[in-house]
């Protein structure tokens, strides 16, 4: 493929159709955090296109050198989002029965650690994204990529921005909802990986 019109279109595409699991999360991490300010929801978000972006390169780098390796670890990948959402889902559905306000002083709402799991858990299907640009050089892969982790930036923070808005009317249900949210996601995208 060649730097054209069409290959801006499949980026912006791509970064869409593969930001929406992402946008999902972060509607739920509005939801769980309604009093999130813009400097960690840029950071939220940014977590989240990093992930996004970095992970169709992997890809690409993997059908490039490590082919087989990958195409023997791509049957896991639903069942690793699957664990890993349904697992932070679990404990803000837990925290949310507790009662934990996650907009107290003391209180900085989700961990870094729960992010990184959050945007591995929402981008490890995006691996296999680099079998749909395998045909472009490194540079043309590398700008499909900054494509897609912007688009899925702007979306994840509409989605927290979203979510934050609806949280601060749900106060204590939006923790227990935002869970539900992600093992929802986790089960689509175990489902649409097995099925």
């Amino acid at each position: 493929m060649e730097f054209n019109g069409l290959f801006l279109v499949n980026s912006l595409l791509l970064g869409l159709g593969l930001a929406m699991d992402a946008f999902s999360v972060s509607l739920a991490n509005g939801l769980a955090e309604p009093c999130m300010k813009k400097g960690r929801m840029a950071t939220v978000a940014g977590i989240f296109g990093t992930f996004q972006g970095v992970m169709p390169l992997i890809g690409w780098l993997c059908v490039h050198t490590l082919l087989q390796h990958f195409q023997s670890f791509q049957r896991f990948i639903p069942w690793i989002a699957l664990i890993l959402l349904c697992y932070i889902g679990g404990k803000m559905i837990f925290d949310g029965i507790r009662g934990e306000d996650l907009c107290a002083e003391d209180s900085c709402g989700l961990s870094l650690s729960t992010l990184l799991l959050q945007g591995v858990a929402t981008s490890i299907d995006a691996l296999s994204v680099g079998f749909t640009i395998a045909d472009y050089n490194f540079s043309m892969a590398l700008l499909a990529v900054l494509i897609i982790g912007l688009v899925t930036f702007g979306l994840c923070f509409g989605g927290i921005a979203i979510g934050k808005r609806f949280g601060t009317k749900f106060a204590g249900k939006a923790a227990i909802f935002g869970g539900i949210v992600l093992i929802a996601v986790g089960l689509e995208i175990f489902l649409t990986g097995v099925l």
